[in-house]
C-alpha cells in the first residue's frame, strides 16, 4: 500500500484500487460519486490516490474519506 493506514486502513495516498481491493464494499461509493461528478471514478482514476482524486473531481477529501470508511465498516477486509 502507498501510505500509512488512516481510519480502518483508508488514508489519502491509497489508490482507487488499494481501497476497493481492502474493503470491496467501496466500489458503491465510487459507484455513486459517477452520479455525482459525471465520470466513472474506476475507469478514470482507478490507480490515483484519493487526494488526487478529491482535487481532480473537485470532492472534499474528508467527506470521501467518511464516505469511504462508513461502506469499509459495513464489511470485512477483503469483501
Amino acid at each position: 500500500m502507498s501510505g500509512p493506514a488512516e481510519f480502518g486502513g483508508i488514508s489519502p495516498t491509497m489508490t482507487v484500487l488499494e481501497v476497493i481491493q481492502l474493503h470491496r464494499s467501496t466500489e458503491a461509493v465510487f459507484k455513486a460519486l459517477e452520479a455525482e461528478t459525471g465520470h466513472c471514478i474506476c475507469c478514470e482514476a482507478l490507480f490515483d490516490p484519493l487526494e488526487q482524486v478529491a482535487r481532480r473531481y473537485r470532492l472534499d477529501l474528508a467527506d470521501l474519506k467518511a464516505r469511504l470508511e462508513k461502506a469499509a465498516s459495513t464489511s470485512r477486509p477483503g469483501e
